[in-house]
């Protein structure tokens, strides 16, 4: 029956659209003659053909052809990336790379960690993000923990929003489809020779369906009525300002603020005494910001970076199965924080390369609770209240080897406070062979992910627990055809999980009689991963297709890993054409 509802997510749309841009610029109208930029995968500006690591780029021409109301429609074509969703528009979503958990796959917007420290493993919820104004989305596959520290075992996702460029720039973007859906979008931007700016708002609301199941048919007799749809109000705001002082130094600040509010049903709605509530509901409130200060110093051999972050999420689920007997009303509350600094510094080495290194420090803290009716005595919930520090250094030395190869080494070692120290490593490979449009790549790394808050100091928790490790290899091909006019890349991947986090009901302390959290899982990943994109008609008609081919086991089980497709394709036909 899920299957049945999700289709009826995808049903086709009408959908009317009402754009208006003023004072594009010539110099954004030619972007795409520019060599393709990525900075996720170095923490540095590199051309992506002297990368190599495994790397997808969706860039904001793609986004605005999309008409994508969402960033979760976005990535669901990237190789493998699979989006776990729980119904509808706005609903539950996490990503995953490369058959890792939701948790394992760091999420970052303009840079900056956007995980929830209240969650179960802190994964972020990708269903309540709007497309507020993304210039692009970087998605680097295959252990990252070495640039980024925790969480970045299966890859990093970077929603980067945009900077303001050239003369003033608005627009605005009204949309209407089934199921009730009406979005809206706005922005302006802009920039003078020391200023710039951009601002975004996104709103959408949709009547949606029943996301759990469809139970029409149990209307009958004294059984309370169910909902047939679940609504969905969705918005956003993003805002970047730059000041650049001088010609060595530059201040930024950036903003992005996401609201989602849904409804889903009550999966206990069809027994017939619970008539006190029929819907269940969550609310949430998640946003980021940053000041970063560049300073570029000894004739521009030096250029250091500042950085200081903070993220906020404070979320509430309304629902009954948290309630003792399933027939009342209770309120879970979630508010969690992440605040911090990181400096980086980029050193020209001259025909030895670049040296990137820095430092962070970072604070993590979670306050949880549950809101019982009266008629209870206490809650059968403990939340928590707790926090959490990690320092970490870390460095990475990018070189060719003659004009053609490019390789990079990095390391970075991970303190938290009350737990352990974790090093983590990672290389790359990457040889452009002459007059062929061919690049051969390869990558191989370690990655760590922390235990959550919850996992440490809840109820079911253990503050000794370790870090989930894991080690990773790929390699890949990447071929240019027909002048550029066909782009084909191919790459085989390789992970190994130990020290995973899992629960057990048995063997747990004393006071733990409802399970508690314990290291001890061993998992494998593997695949191929293929893309292809091809300009069928010069700026009118392009083709794109991706496929993935997994294989993801529990090794202590030898049982595949649950809610990991084993195949997955897409295809998609995009017309560019006035």
């Amino acid at each position: 029956m899920f299957g049945y509802q999700a289709a009826r997510a995808f049903a086709p749309a009408l959908i009317f659209s009402a754009v208006l841009n003023v004072g594009v610029s010539s110099a954004q109208q030619g972007v795409d003659a520019l060599p393709a930029i990525v900075v996720t995968a170095t923490r540095s500006p590199l051309e992506i053909s002297r990368a190599g690591s495994s790397i997808t780029v969706i860039e904001a021409a793609d986004l605005e052809k999309s008409g994508a109301n969402g960033v979760v429609e976005m990535l669901r074509s990237v190789p493998g990336l699979d989006v776990r969703e729980r119904g509808g528009v706005g609903s539950t979503s996490y990503a995953t790379l490369r058959g890792s958990n939701s948790g394992q796959t760091l999420i970052l917007i303009d840079g900056v960690r956007a995980g929830d420290p209240t969650g179960t493993d802190g994964a972020l919820d990708l269903g309540g993000l709007a497309v507020t104004d993304i210039e692009r989305i970087e998605i680097v596959r295959g252990p990252q923990s070495a640039l980024y520290g925790s969480d970045a075992m299966g890859g990093v996702i970077n929603i980067i929003t945009r900077k303001g460029a050239g003369p003033l720039r608005r627009s605005v973007a009204l949309e209407a489809g089934s199921y009730g859906t009406l979005h809206s979008r706005g922005s302006v931007s802009g920039a003078s020779d020391r200023l710039s700016f951009a601002l975004s708002v996104d709103a959408l609301h949709s009547e949606g369906f029943a996301r759990y199941v469809d139970r029409t048919q149990v209307r009958a007799g004294a059984w309370p009525p169910v909902p047939n749809a679940d609504p969905t109000d969705r918005g956003g705001v993003s805002g970047r300002v730059s000041w650049r002082v001088n010609d060595q130094f530059e201040i930024e600040a950036g903003l992005t603020v996401h609201f989602n509010r849904l409804t889903f049903d009550n999966p206990f709605a069809f027994v017939p005494a619970n008539i006190y509530d029929r819907f269940n509901g969550s609310r949430q409130w998640s946003g980021t910001a940053f000041t970063r200060a560049a300073l570029e110093t000894f004739d521009g051999v030096l250029k250091s970076q500042l950085t200081l972050f903070a993220g906020s999420i404070d979320r509430s689920v309304r629902e009954t199965e948290s309630c003792p007997d399933f027939f009342s009303n209770c309120v879970s509350k979630f508010r969690g924080g992440r605040t911090g600094a990181e400096y980086q510094g980029d050193l020209k080495l001259g025909r030895y390369g670049i040296l990137i290194f820095g430092a962070r420090t970072e604070v993590e803290t979670a306050v949880t609770g549950q809101d019982y009716p009266a008629a209870y005595a206490g809650p059968l919930f403990q939340g928590i209240s707790a926090r959490q520090s990690t320092n970490s250094v870390f460095a990475l030395h990018q070189f060719r080897l003659g004009e053609q190869i490019d390789v990079s080494l990095g390391g970075r070692v991970d303190m938290v406070a009350g737990g352990q120290m974790f090093p983590t490593w990672r290389a790359t490979w990457a040889w452009r062979i002459p007059d062929s449009g061919t690049k051969l790549r390869a990558s191989a790394g370690t990655g760590a992910k922390t235990p959550s808050l919850f996992q440490r100091f809840s109820q079911y928790g253990d503050p000794t627990l370790s870090p989930e490790r894991s080690t990773g290899f790929d390699a890949g091909i990447d071929q240019s055809l027909l002048d550029g006019r066909l782009m084909l890349s191919a790459t085989a991947f390789h992970n190994r999980y130990r020290d995973l986090i899992d629960f057990r009901f048995f063997g747990c302390a004393p006071a733990q009689i409802f399970g508690c959290y314990f290291n001890v899982g061993r998992a494998v990943t593997y695949g191929a991963e293929l893309a292809a994109d091809a300009v069928i008609v010069p700026d009118e008609w392009r083709a794109r297709l991706s496929f993935t081919h997994l294989v993801a086991k529990n090794e202590l089980t030898g049982s595949k890993l649950l809610q990991r497709p084993r195949n997955k394709g897409a295809l998609s036909i995009i017309y560019s054409g006035v």
